[in-house]
């Protein structure tokens, strides 16, 4: 455990979306989600709602602000988003101009090319989305340890 770092960060998850670059993608999914299947590098996030991961990710991780949507959201069947969706943007902090949705195969193809797969332990269906890293323009310390 480090100071100033969110728990739900694990070593291994840190040294993950440290090796990310601008514009690389990663995929945070739900407990049903084929992640072994589709991704190359697959952390687990077991027993953790999708939306927390995606607030801890937030704490380190800046999004894309280039050419088209940040964050990308598998779209639920029946076309309105469901509350799990709405707590992953929110948890996203991205903009509703920089969010956008996938269809469910649209969706998987896109993950299958993600840099970085966390299966969380989320049950709720439709609790999956695709986050586009952008660039760390300065270091903000926040103080030594104590």
């Amino acid at each position: 455990m480090l100071s100033g770092i969110h728990p739900i960060l694990s070593g291994e998850l840190l040294a993950a979306l440290d090796r990310l670059g601008h514009g690389d993608e990663l995929v945070v999914a739900d407990a049903n989600f084929p992640a072994h299947r589709i991704g190359e590098t697959v952390i687990e996030a077991a027993g953790l709602a999708a939306p927390a991961v995606v607030g801890a990710i937030r704490t380190v991780l800046p999004l894309d602000s280039y050419e088209g949507a940040s964050v990308l959201l598998m779209a639920a069947e029946g076309g309105e988003r469901l509350p799990v969706q709405h707590e992953l943007v929110e948890a996203a902090d991205a903009s509703p101009d920089r969010v956008d949705e996938l269809e469910r195969f649209a969706f998987y193809e896109r993950a299958a090319s993600a840099r970085l797969l966390v299966r969380t332990g989320e049950l709720r269906p439709y609790g999956n989305l695709i986050v586009r890293k952008g660039v760390v323009n300065r270091y903000d310390p926040t103080g030594a340890a104590r």
